[in-house]
């Protein structure tokens, strides 16, 4: 056999083989049938998820689909916070879904998860009971943060927080379960805490369905502010705005 025909031989070959290629690709690259999806579903239901899933699915082929591109546009859906997806024979998409789990209200409508992170959850209802909590943009994870400091600590005094904000110029203020207003403030929160504390232990728990708010941006002593009064019974000078 002389070279020449040697070298024919393998262009026939590899002709034959990216054909037969090309056939085999065709032959699995066929349109998705089947969505799985599992998890841990606990706020919403796979028929939304579905409902929701639908549109990144719809005309796609088992082996052309861009996974990486569809998980990232999954993501955006709300009440997901991670998606893994894996193709199943012949012509199915397997959907792993974490779902988020909220743990407060936040200012701009939406949720926050255990990350202080927020996430739209419409048009599935959220949770009862969930806490207000507010800030600026970005501020989730710290006033989160701080939420759950509250709450472990005046837990000791048979408090619960059901708001809390912070401002703009950085103060802080919470609502307790039973709707009296804390005013903390921008500094020395640890102290100012610890000083409401004391004082709500020692006669103020006992007035506590008479009172509006406590303010407690002072150096010594506390503000209380009564139901039916239109300012408070100052006990020190205010030290911030």
């Amino acid at each position: 056999m002389t070279r020449s025909s040697t070298l024919v031989g393998v262009l026939l070959l590899v002709v034959l083989l990216g054909a037969a290629g090309r056939t085999l690709w065709v032959w699995l690259d066929r349109p998705i049938e089947r969505v799985s999806i599992s998890g841990d579903l606990r706020h919403v239901s796979a028929e939304y998820l579905r409902n929701q899933l639908a549109p990144l699915v719809q005309g796609q082929s088992w082996l052309s689909v861009d996974i990486d591109a569809m998980r990232d546009n999954a993501r955006d859906i709300g009440w997901l916070k991670e998606v893994r997806i894996h193709r199943e024979w012949p012509d199915a998409l397997r959907f792993e879904l974490e779902e988020q789990r909220p743990v407060a209200r936040w200012s701009d409508g939406r949720l926050l998860n255990t990350e202080g992170q927020p996430f739209r959850h419409e048009p599935v209802t959220p949770p009862q009971g969930l806490p207000d909590l507010s800030g600026p943009a970005g501020s989730g994870p710290e006033v989160l943060a701080y939420h759950d400091t509250l709450v472990s600590r005046l837990d000791d005094v048979g408090l619960g927080v059901y708001q809390l904000r912070l401002e703009a110029r950085g103060a802080w203020r919470l609502q307790l379960d039973d709707g009296i207003w804390v005013m903390l403030g921008r500094s020395q929160r640890d102290g100012r805490l610890g000083r409401f504390e004391a004082a709500w232990q020692r006669e103020l728990g006992q007035w506590a369905s008479h009172i509006r708010y406590i303010d407690l941006r002072y150096p010594n002593g506390v503000s209380v502010a009564w139901h039916g009064e239109t300012e408070p019974v100052e006990d020190a000078e205010a030290e911030e705005g």
